[in-house]
């Protein structure tokens, strides 16, 4: 995998732990990145959005009083919206199958799962870079076009062992 050189990328980092903000501010700069912004819940995240024009969103689930995901719905459909089209990675523990759906449902454009490596956030950064999906809009959904691939149908064996809990191969695959 060649490098890609992202320092003139700018990141808002939303998370309310602070310790996980320190891992992905570090890890960030670890692999170039010189321009972040950093927020405690997605409320406050859509204020800094409105000074701080971010490339590329890290956001965690879980948070008060506004979560991961409804910041998503609010940044792709909501009215005074600063950037509906902006990439967004979700960082999160959640790897259960319907969890990744809701957040592939509100418009998360890659997701990554808990706990992470540089190597695994450089590889989702890279995707939304070098593989940008294209938006669409229908009547419910607002946001990167959901598929990866434009494939027919699978119709291969079940791969998932517990269909509750998913490896990041997995998560990876519900967004193909």
């Amino acid at each position: 995998m060649a490098k890609i050189d992202i320092s003139a990328v700018k990141f808002l980092i939303v998370e309310d732990n602070p310790f996980m903000r320190i891992i992905l501010k570090q890890l960030l700069r670890a692999l170039g990145v010189l321009e972040m912004a950093e927020a405690a819940d997605g409320a406050q995240a859509f204020s800094v959005m409105k000074i701080f024009e971010p490339d590329i969103i890290l956001i965690d689930w879980e948070m008060q009083p506004l979560d991961g995901l409804d910041f998503v719905k609010l940044v792709r459909v909501g009215d005074d919206s600063p950037n509906q089209y902006v990439p967004m990675i979700m960082v999160t523990g959640h790897s259960e199958q319907n969890k990744v759906t809701q957040a592939r449902d509100a418009g998360i454009n890659e997701m990554l799962i808990k706990p992470l490596s540089a190597r695994t956030l450089f590889s989702r950064i890279r995707a939304v870079i070098e593989r940008p999906r294209p938006f669409v809009e229908t009547r419910g959904y607002f946001g990167p076009d959901r598929r990866r691939k434009q494939e027919d149908f699978y119709s291969g064996p079940e791969r998932r062992k517990d269909p509750d809990e998913q490896s990041q191969s997995d998560v990876d695959a519900m967004f193909d």
